[in-house]
C-alpha cells in the first residue's frame, strides 16, 4: 500500500466483514465484487477504486464516508481542515475528502473533487441506505440518474430520487468541485 490510509482501509474492510461474521464469499456475493479482488483488498495487493469500495460498504451496511471514517478512526466531533481525512480514487483521481468529524451521525457531508473529464458511476444499490443532495461549489458537473441527466453549475443543489444507477461526469477542461449531503434513510 502507498499510503497509511489505505493500509487502514484494507484492515477496516476485513475487520467489519468479520464483525459481522461475513465470510469473503458472502460479501462477495452480496456486493457484486469478486472473492479474489476482496481478498486482494485486505491483502493490501489491490487498491480499492471507489465504485469497489461503495459497493462493499454498502454490502456491510456503512457508507464509503463511515468506511473511511473508521479507517481514520474519527471519533472527534470537530475535525480541523487538516485533519479531515482525503482520499483519491486511483481509477479517476478523483478526490474525496470527509469533512464530517464522526461516525454514527445522521449527517455526512463529503467534499469531491472530480478532475476534467473524468466520470464515476455508482450502483443504485450503493444509494439504498441514504438520502443524498449534491450541491456543486465550483465548475460544472453533469449527473446522470437513471436516465435522466441533470446539468449543474456552480451554486445548484440537486436532491436525488429513488435509488438508482448514477453517474457524476465532468465534462469540462477543469476540475469540478461540490459537497455530497447523506443523510441515513429511516428503515
Amino acid at each position: 500500500m502507498s499510503d497509511p490510509l489505505s493500509a487502514s482501509l484494507a484492515a477496516t474492510l476485513q475487520s467489519a466483514r468479520l464483525d459481522q461474521n461475513l465470510s469473503a464469499n458472502a460479501l462477495a456475493e452480496s456486493s457484486g465484487v469478486s472473492r479474489a479482488m476482496i481478498g486482494k483488498i485486505e491483502r493490501g495487493e489491490a487498491q480499492p477504486t471507489a465504485v469497489l469500495l461503495s459497493r462493499l460498504s454498502a454490502a456491510l451496511g456503512m457508507t464509503l464516508s463511515e468506511l473511511i471514517a473508521r479507517a481514520e478512526h474519527g471519533d472527534r466531533r470537530l475535525v480541523r481542515v487538516a485533519d479531515q481525512p482525503t482520499w483519491t480514487d486511483p481509477d479517476t483521481g478523483y478526490v474525496r475528502r470527509a469533512v464530517s468529524p464522526s461516525l454514527g451521525g445522521p449527517l455526512e457531508l463529503v467534499e469531491v473533487v472530480l478532475p476534467a473529464g473524468a466520470e464515476v458511476s455508482f450502483p443504485a444499490h450503493t444509494y439504498a441506505l441514504t438520502h443524498h443532495q449534491i450541491w456543486v461549489l465550483d465548475g460544472h458537473l453533469r449527473f446522470r440518474e437513471g436516465d435522466v441527466e441533470h446539468e449543474l453549475d456552480a451554486g445548484d443543489c440537486l436532491q436525488l430520487g429513488t435509488p438508482q444507477q448514477c453517474a457524476y461526469v465532468n465534462p469540462t477542461g477543469e476540475p469540478v468541485r461540490y459537497l455530497v449531503a447523506l443523510a441515513r434513510r429511516h428503515a
